[in-house]
């Protein structure tokens, strides 16, 4: 998986070397290398290290994500600093995050309280996603985005609040007609 990981890395950052520069220097491959560490501990009920791992791995990276948060594969945060995932945060494959972002929860009470990403989603810097809400799959979240409610796959969401609209085709977004 961290080959995986690696090879995903160099095909989501056009400013990354060899596959060795990206393992050794990528801070956001070393959160999700953390995390998962982390999450298995979560799994088999050693909580309290998991936190420590958890916690330790923020120390190093400046990426908070919770243990218990359930994430999907090739999960790629680039630069890294300032993300936050939440507890209850569940994140689908192929998912791009930018520095600053928190996939976060708008509440104290138990329960499924962080937000649902779909898989293949891009999520702007700096955007925030608030709340039990879900992101349909293959949509994007522009920077700076402040996301309070869900929206169906394919979706643009930009603006504070963001407001969700139909991502346009390649094809649409060509200036040049063929």
């Amino acid at each position: 998986m961290i080959g995986e990981d690696v090879a995903n890395a160099r095909r989501r950052d056009p400013a990354a070397g060899s596959a060795f520069e990206v393992w050794l220097t990528y801070s956001g491959l070393h959160a999700v290398w953390g995390y998962r560490h982390a999450h298995r501990l979560w799994r088999w009920r050693l909580r309290v290290l998991a936190r420590v791992v958890s916690q330790f791995t923020r120390f190093l990276t400046g990426v908070e994500i919770h243990p218990a948060a359930s994430i999907g594969r090739r999960l790629f945060i680039d630069h890294g600093m300032g993300v936050v995932i939440g507890e209850t945060a569940v994140i689908g494959d192929d998912v791009l995050l930018y520095h600053g972002v928190t996939i976060g929860g708008t509440s104290s009470a138990a329960g499924k309280r962080h937000p649902t990403i779909g898989s293949h989603v891009v999520v702007g810097a700096g955007a925030t996603v608030l709340g039990d809400i879900t992101i349909g799959e293959s949509s994007v979240i522009g920077a700076g985005a402040v996301v309070l409610h869900g929206a169906p796959a394919n979706s643009l969401l930009v603006g504070v609040p963001a407001v969700a609209r139909p991502r346009r085709s390649a094809a649409e977004n060509s200036f040049y007609v063929i």
